[in-house]
């Protein structure tokens, strides 16, 4: 592995890592792009298995801090994370079955969709006492397995860490507010990412020099966009609109060079 290589994964991390500190989610969204046509990695499966694995470490060293803070719904997490763990395995088979220029521009439509998506204007839930228990479960749980698996199908093709499906498939199904959601998203996006980066890694899909490299440039990126979010807080909604318009630019491009 070349320098260039190794300046290139560290930077891709960098921009993850800034990504998720400013706009608090869909960084992940980002890794296959960059590893493809930044780093460099001839495989889409390759990139796939490689940006799972980065996912899941970023998102299970975010989730202390929220635990810390009460804004994980444990309950609600894992029976969401056990529906999306089946559904990501099951995803995660049938993407390493496409072949990879056509998923690239799948890819690409998804990242067009969660662009738009992301513009549209959020509501927030109203019900911060939400528990998944006896008496409550008949309501919740027809909610949170469907949207659970049907995540998980999603992540594990595509390789994300789906915290972009993840906030709003919770939020939709328990009416939990969206700061809690955040937080316990962040348990789902460990498991799924775990599961899918396991399903590439056992199928040797995955390059764990570049994972150590975008773990690092993360890290980096995150000490530069923390200080910077909080300077920035009164324009978080445009920071979001913007980065919602570069990820349907770069999904665009995609969905262009993987039909070209």
């Amino acid at each position: 592995m070349g320098l260039e290589t190794i300046l290139a994964a560290i930077a891709a991390g960098s921009a993850i890592g800034l990504v998720l500190a400013l706009v608090g989610g869909g960084g992940s969204i980002l890794a296959v792009p960059l590893l493809v046509y930044v780093v460099g990695v001839a495989s889409p499966h390759a990139a796939i298995g490689t940006a799972a694995v980065a996912v899941a470490l970023n998102a299970a060293s975010s989730l202390a801090g929220h635990a810390r803070s009460g804004n994980v719904k444990w309950p609600c997490a894992v029976t969401f994370a056990l529906a999306g763990v089946l559904g990501a395995a099951l995803g995660a088979e049938a993407g390493k079955a496409m072949d990879g220029r056509k998923l690239l521009a799948l890819f690409g439509a998804l990242m067009v969709l969660v662009g738009l998506s992301m513009l549209r204007p959020r509501k927030t839930a109203d019900n911060p006492d939400v528990r998944l228990e006896r008496s409550t479960a008949s309501v919740l749980l027809p909610r949170l397995i469907p949207t659970g698996f049907g995540v998980g199908l999603l992540a594990g093709f595509f390789g994300i860490g789906g915290g972009f499906l993840i906030v709003p498939g919770l939020v939709m199904a328990t009416r939990m507010p969206l700061r809690v959601a955040v937080g316990t998203s962040l348990v789902v996006v460990t498991a799924l990412g775990l599961t899918t980066a396991t399903s590439y890694a056992l199928s040797g899909y995955v390059d764990w020099v570049l994972v150590g490299l975008m773990v690092i440039g993360g890290l980096i990126g995150a000490g530069i966009g923390i200080p910077l979010g909080k300077r920035l807080a009164s324009r978080k909604r445009g920071m979001e609109q913007g980065f919602a318009a570069l990820v349907i630019a770069i999904g665009s491009y995609v969905i262009l060079r993987g039909i070209t």
